[in-house]
């Protein structure tokens, strides 16, 4: 019950400092700072398939219809979310406890941060090709791509460092 409360509040906080402060900044007009992708990261490893991917597809469902983007958040999320629970074994191995939290603590400092920066570039890549639909400047794609990974990668992992909750989910 406590987890399920928890991962609400997340949800909620999340989507709010997104909606609300997020979605208005964008440094020097290219990168934009995907906060709300905190959430999905932060799932407990083990957690099945398909609730990870209804998850991330009920946030970016969410952020659509408060940013008037129709769709490109839910299936940008929804593929970063299916390709988690790998991107997890890939980079920790397949000898992880049920219900850890990724975390510095329980991923260490390196693996927490190779997580989430190929968890980010995998969204950041599906959401701006399809915000996109073209290839007609690559050099400004790629530019957009790169200063907004950088700018989310920072912010998860400067939050996480001041995040002290990272203990098993039974805890």
């Amino acid at each position: 019950m406590i987890n399920l409360l928890r991962g609400l509040v997340y949800f909620v906080v999340l989507v709010l400092i997104q909606v609300l402060i997020l979605n208005n900044i964008h440094f020097l007009r290219i990168a934009t700072p995907f906060l709300y992708l905190y959430f999905i990261i932060k799932m407990p490893v083990g957690t099945s398939r398909d609730l990870v991917v209804l998850f991330s597809f009920l946030i970016g469902l969410v952020i659509d219809m408060f940013s008037n983007t129709p769709g490109m958040h839910a299936a940008a999320c929804t593929l970063a979310g299916f390709i988690r629970e790998p991107l997890i074994r890939f980079f920790m191995g397949k000898d992880l406890p049920e219900g850890i939290y990724p975390s510095y603590k329980t991923f260490g400092y390196g693996g927490f941060f190779r997580y989430v920066l190929s968890f980010v570039v995998i969204h950041h890549v599906t959401l701006f090709l399809i915000e996109s639909l073209t290839l007609f400047d690559p050099l400004f794609l790629a530019i957009r791509i790169g200063a907004s990974v950088v700018t989310t990668t920072l912010l998860i992992c400067t939050i996480e460092a001041f995040n002290i909750e990272t203990q098993k989910s039974g805890d």
